[in-house]
């Protein structure tokens, strides 16, 4: 790929794709703002570099069609707040309005355009719509690193309609953090993997085995993996049908001299609920109808022990039920494992990359990803089609 600093922007009208697909509450608050911040680095280079500067971005899934409390109107008042300038907002992403408001940019102006899913020709990846997109820049610039696993119109059908294309500091950094991580890691490496589902992480564990020295499973898709050693589960959360894909997983595992762990004990609860009644147990001890909801303390030592010796450390997945504060426990036990060793570490976004806020240990993480689909993409041995188009132009 070619890096945003490799052209030249002066004078330039440059289309930055951008990931500003924000939580907002009821009242259209953005109640995290962190992907805009993750974006001000370039931002502030390209208006440096006296380019005419042109965001989008897309917001939720509104279907192909206008939907009002999915406008980035909000991300553009915000991002003005963050930069201390005026930026523009217009209330389309294509047609007459933006090419008028682009034609009208001096060097350094900022114009953020509307939802880009407004339009069904972007999830579509439809050539028409990227190339009207592509007739409002001299420069397509791909910072959207979460959204770079979609083949979609501004992602991939934009690129071969316009003459340059790079990538963003954000993509840039996003897939070098992944390659010293997995790809060319200090040993010894440990993934630790949780989540709800072994049907969702299937690639990426069975991938990762070609890499780790540990590989610690976590979270309810443990319970599919205790369940192919043998172990009565009761009444947790498992997934039938890959019971003998998780026993192929474990005898992989030893066969590369790969260490793999599983839960010892766990936080059961009677029911999904916080306050329902619970216990710890070791895993043969599960009562009857009973569901694990967090690792026990036997199991946060155990990951803990591993995680400390670990030279490089890659986490996609919490550990249990981290939202309810009950079941918080063993995903907190991790994280400040994670955030206490010496290892570079690397959390997967999503799901993930909030257990470290919320467990307040996110600024002592090395890199925390802004995309957690796009970054367990990766994780599967992928290649992102996003990141292909780049290389191919």
């Amino acid at each position: 790929m070619k890096s945003v600093k490799d052209l030249e922007m002066y004078g330039k009208r440059v289309l930055v794709r951008v990931d500003y697909n924000l939580p907002m509450d009821e009242n259209s608050i953005i109640t995290d703002d962190n992907r805009i911040k993750a974006t001000l680095p370039l931002i502030e280079y390209l208006m440096e570099k006296g380019a005419k500067i042109i965001l989008a971005s897309h917001m939720g899934r509104p279907g192909g069609k206008r939907v009002a409390h999915l406008s980035l109107a909000p991300a553009a008042i915000r991002l003005a707040e963050l930069l201390n300038r005026e930026v523009a907002f217009v209330e389309e992403c294509i047609g007459g309005e933006v090419q008028k408001k682009v034609a009208g940019l001096c060097n350094g102006d900022i114009v953020l355009l509307e939802n880009l899913r407004f339009h069904k020709g972007e999830k579509a990846n439809d050539p028409e719509f990227a190339k009207e997109l592509a007739s409002l820049c001299d420069i397509y610039v791909n910072n959207a690193f979460a959204v770079s696993h979609r083949s979609q119109a501004s992602i991939v059908g934009i690129v071969p309609f316009v003459a340059k294309c790079a990538a963003g500091f954000l993509l840039e950094k996003e897939i070098s953090c992944y390659s010293d991580s997995v790809k060319n890691p200090e040993k010894p490496l440990v993934a630790i993997i949780g989540g709800a589902k072994v049907s969702g992480k299937l690639n990426a564990l069975k991938n990762m085995l070609n890499y780790v020295d540990t590989l610690i499973i976590g979270g309810a898709m443990a319970n599919t993996f205790l369940k192919s050693c043998g172990i009565d589960t009761k009444g947790c959360l498992i997934e039938e049908e890959l019971i003998s894909t998780a026993a192929e997983i474990v005898l992989d595992a030893e066969n590369r001299g790969v260490e793999l762990l599983l839960p010892k004990d766990l936080v059961v609860a009677e029911k999904f609920d916080q306050n329902a009644k619970k216990g710890e147990v070791l895993v043969h001890d599960i009562p009857d109808n009973w569901t694990g909801l967090d690792i026990g303390r036997k199991t946060a030592a155990l990951f803990a022990k591993a995680i400390y010796k670990a030279k490089t450390v890659v986490w996609n997945g919490p550990m249990g039920v981290f939202e309810m504060e009950p079941f918080r426990a063993g995903t907190k036990a991790v994280a400040d494992a994670v955030a206490a060793s010496d290892a570079f570490s690397v959390v997967g976004g999503g799901d993930t990359g909030l257990a470290v806020k919320v467990c307040n240990v996110a600024e002592k993480i090395s890199y925390i990803s802004t995309g957690g689909g796009a970054f367990l993409h990766l994780m599967e041995g992928k290649e992102l089609p996003g990141v292909i188009a780049l290389e191919r132009s």
